[in-house]
């Protein structure tokens, strides 16, 4: 058979799968299944096929995604998220738009101490939101930044999508996780500006509300006693990686046993909220992890078919520029997250993309850092971004779709330019994984 049947078949079929609503893992399984039976030699194809699955969970890179993810999910359950969150807000204070300010930077700091985006938007609605719409905030300034900054959750570690995108692409893991570090302080610094820009031209859409006045070291307590140590954490799993002390395996293991003492610490931590945290960790890793299975024999099947190495000498023979390819492969993966969640963005694009990329010389780190920023779109584009439905979930019922979907739309528009930045000036993804060597 053709190399063009099987593009269609694998690349087609998976697509048209996953618009009709079936799950990832199954339709992932299902094209494999077809595709070890047609390419793979039928019965030992299946055989095959179970070995790439064990094989593909018991890949040693992919141990960071429980601990990065346990991370969060032991801060969320103890209750230590809304002392960061009291810390960031008697710090900030008389500016325009404050509470969606401190939602900014308290998602940031949050960010940098948990694996999940999801976890960080929920935490955020559920504690935030209501406090927002309370004091007379429009439901569009309440509800923007909370998935904006939960959607840069991903760029900034630890994150346990970019573990995954490493693992699969062959892109180095602590440099990726060190590249998304700018990109997203940068997009963290300029929703900060939009909010205060915006709400200082409109102060109807965050009405100014009476301040509790903290003072000296009343004022400062929550802030060094809960958000310090806490964003110690995100040095020390940074530092061990730059420095080469640990792999990233080991970085994510200080991270979360960090994590844990210090809630113990805190005297936050409880046999049943850790039972509660374990569970959310093993529920997230064991979602990925089942669609991982998948991504092994679909990329093999591809490759053997012929299909990746004919679609990428399509590419390669146009005599097109490396930077017009790039810039091409962006905007597939920009429409394909409207349409399909982050996961199957990678196990889609990748078996084609990366022989592309490689074919080219192009630097790893800096096509990964886009990628993510891609992903971290889909997160919030409409109608299906996975961040508009949690929001939607933890939102009272006076927070209607329409309010959600016009929220995102300036942040959607900020996270376009600085992946164009990123696009242009390189150096803004590849400067500090350079840096920290």
């Amino acid at each position: 058979m053709s190399w063009q049947f099987a593009a269609w078949l694998m690349l087609g079929g998976s697509m048209l799968l996953l618009f009709l609503g079936l799950p990832v893992a199954f339709t992932f399984l299902i094209i494999n299944l077809l595709g070890a039976v047609i390419w793979l030699g039928g019965e030992p194809g299946l055989v095959q096929l179970a070995r790439n699955s064990v094989q593909s969970v018991t890949s040693f890179s992919l141990t960071p995604i429980p601990l990065f993810v346990l991370m969060g999910e032991v801060l969320f359950h103890t209750g230590l998220a809304v002392k960061v969150i009291d810390g960031v807000e008697r710090l900030i204070r008389k500016v325009p738009g404050r509470l969606a300010v401190v939602a900014v930077v308290a998602g940031t700091v949050f960010s940098a101490i948990s694996g999940s985006t999801i976890a960080t938007t929920a935490m955020l609605g559920s504690l935030m939101l209501p406090v927002m719409l309370a004091r007379g905030y429009h439901p569009t300034m309440a509800t923007g930044p909370i998935m904006a900054i939960g959607a840069v959750d991903m760029l900034i570690p630890p994150s346990a999508l970019t573990v995954l995108l490493g693992s699969l692409s062959g892109i180095s893991i602590s440099k990726l996780l060190i590249g998304g570090v700018l990109p997203g302080l940068i997009l963290s610094a300029a929703f900060v500006v939009y909010i205060i820009v915006r709400v200082k031209l409109d102060p109807k859409l965050a009405p100014p509300s009476e301040l509790t006045e903290y003072h000296g070291w009343e004022k400062l307590r929550p802030f060094v006693q809960y958000v310090v140590p806490l964003v110690s954490i995100f040095a020390v799993v940074v530092a061990s990686m730059s420095a080469g002390w640990a792999t990233p395996t080991e970085s994510a293991a200080i991270g979360a046993l960090a994590t844990v003492l210090l809630a113990t610490a805190y005297r936050a931590l409880t046999p049943a909220n850790m039972v509660k945290a374990l569970l959310g960790t093993v529920s997230i890793s064991g979602m990925i992890l089942f669609i991982i299975v998948g991504a092994t024999t679909f990329s093999q099947i591809l490759s053997f078919s012929g299909a990746s190495s004919g679609l990428v000498k399509i590419i390669t023979e146009q005599g097109l520029p490396p930077m017009t390819v790039i810039a091409g492969m962006m905007l597939i993966l920009i429409l394909l997250g409207i349409f399909v969640d982050q996961v199957s963005m990678m196990l889609i694009t990748l078996p084609i993309f990366m022989p592309v990329v490689q074919a080219f010389a192009i630097d790893l780190v800096w096509f990964g850092v886009m990628f993510l920023i891609c992903m971290q779109l889909g997160l919030l584009l409409p109608p299906h971004g996975l961040l508009l439905m949690t929001m939607k979930g933890v939102a009272p019922p006076e927070v209607r779709m329409s309010h959600i979907f016009q929220a995102v739309v300036p942040y959607v528009a900020m996270s376009i330019a600085v992946l164009g930045l990123v696009f242009f000036v390189p150096a803004v993804a590849l400067w500090l994984p350079k840096l920290l060597g």
